[in-house]
């Protein structure tokens, strides 16, 4: 996944040779949690199961091997092309261990990454709500009746 240009600055000047070195290197092209091959159009049928093409045979969202019964399978799959993403397993850009980096699927990267998009989510919500209130306040005072200053004229409120 591209980095945001705000949060480039955490990051190490060699991190596409790392995120590199672990995606092929350490993974071997497919993803740590679930197998899926990187680049490769997988059959999958939106709850985590997959068809692994070169084994020939239905894998769960651990990379399980498992069965799929039933004639709906053909109804329910879905196309889609894998990409694998070095994703830090704490959450922290600035600490790049091997131990804490993962090389990661993009379902596998939001499933691991939900809490921590939950919990900012909610902290940035927060943050506006807060913002609103102290604007909200600001505007409430300088819609107060003054009187005798021409308009355009800047007002300085004392409490």
């Amino acid at each position: 996944m591209p980095i945001m240009p705000e949060h480039r600055w955490l990051y190490p000047i060699d991190w596409p040779e790392l995120s590199k070195l672990i995606r092929f290197g350490r993974a071997g092209g497919r993803c740590e949690h679930c197998r899926r091959p990187h680049g490769a159009r997988v059959f999958h049928l939106g709850d985590g199961r997959w068809w692994d093409a070169d084994r020939r045979q239905w894998r769960d969202g651990r990379g399980r091997r498992i069965r799929v019964a039933g004639a709906n399978v053909a109804e329910a799959v879905r196309l889609t092309r894998v990409y694998i993403a070095c994703a830090h397993l704490n959450h922290d850009p600035t600490d790049n261990g091997p131990r804490n980096l993962a090389a990661l699927c993009q379902r596998c990267h939001m499933i691991h990454d939900g809490a921590e998009h939950r919990r900012r989510r909610w902290y940035n919500a927060y943050r506006r709500r807060a913002l609103g209130d102290l604007l909200a306040m600001l505007d409430d005072r300088a819609a107060l009746p003054i009187t005798g200053v021409p308009r355009g004229t800047p007002v300085r409120l004392t409490a």
